[in-house]
């Protein structure tokens, strides 16, 4: 369980509102947060629990992704430790509706706010409301961009684009994914990506495994993603 020295902390450096809001506020703020650890594949909001909170995330990763009525889905973006997801907590956003589903990537320890507290204090304080609305618009920039990945990028820039983003996140020259999880982060099918990566070891961009993806000519691969 998190201590209130470590709480304050984090709340102070994620909340850009904190030194806005009374001391009653703070603490009422405080009482209202979980200190929740989750197993990877978990499931942490959906269409039908659109309200389940605003997330800060201590440890791990979190995707959020849309699921079509096929079986389909596309990854969006994901969030680190440090970030915060809001859409996970619709009811803040009163003049926003927009639907994702929201997993633990890998086993994750996340603070979640209460929503509907934290809801009610955003129509109390403009300042939590203008962080809600600031917080919810950097999602919505890495959605569109995802989505002008789908509609304007072919798959092997997608592809390479997505290699690279990889290595410097993890800062290793090894992307220990499958090709089915690759097809959902860039919208494609798990065939398509299993050729495109078959030409990139070809070309000697890549090396192949059961262990992932190692990357061998990064300068090659950064020349295929424009």
């Amino acid at each position: 369980m998190i201590q209130n020295g470590q709480l304050i902390s984090l709340l102070e450096k994620s909340f850009s509102f904190w030194d806005k809001i009374s001391d009653l506020e703070k603490a009422a703020l405080m009482d209202n947060i979980s200190d929740i650890r989750y197993e990877k594949g978990t499931c942490l909001s959906g269409s039908d629990d659109s309200c389940a909170g605003v997330f800060l995330i201590r440890s791990g990763t979190l995707r959020v992704y849309m699921l079509s009525e096929d079986g389909k889905d596309l990854t969006l973006f994901r969030l680190n430790p440090g970030e915060i997801c809001i859409l996970s907590a619709s009811c803040v956003l009163k003049l926003i509706r927009f639907e994702v589903l929201i997993e633990a990537e890998t086993e994750c320890r996340i603070l979640v706010a209460n929503a509907n507290f934290f809801s009610d204090l955003a129509a109390r304080n403009v300042w939590v409301e203008n962080f809600s609305y600031k917080v919810a618009a950097e999602r919505f920039s890495d959605v569109m961009e995802a989505i002008q990945r789908i509609f304007f990028l072919s798959v092997d820039k997608r592809l390479a684009n997505f290699l690279l983003e990889e290595i410097e996140r993890n800062n290793t020259n090894v992307v220990p994914v499958t090709h089915e999880q690759i097809a959902r982060y860039i919208g494609s099918a798990r065939e398509v990506v299993s050729r495109t990566l078959k030409s990139f070891y070809v070309l000697g961009a890549v090396e192949l495994s059961r262990g992932g993806i190692k990357i061998v000519d990064k300068k090659l691969l950064q020349s295929m993603s424009k």
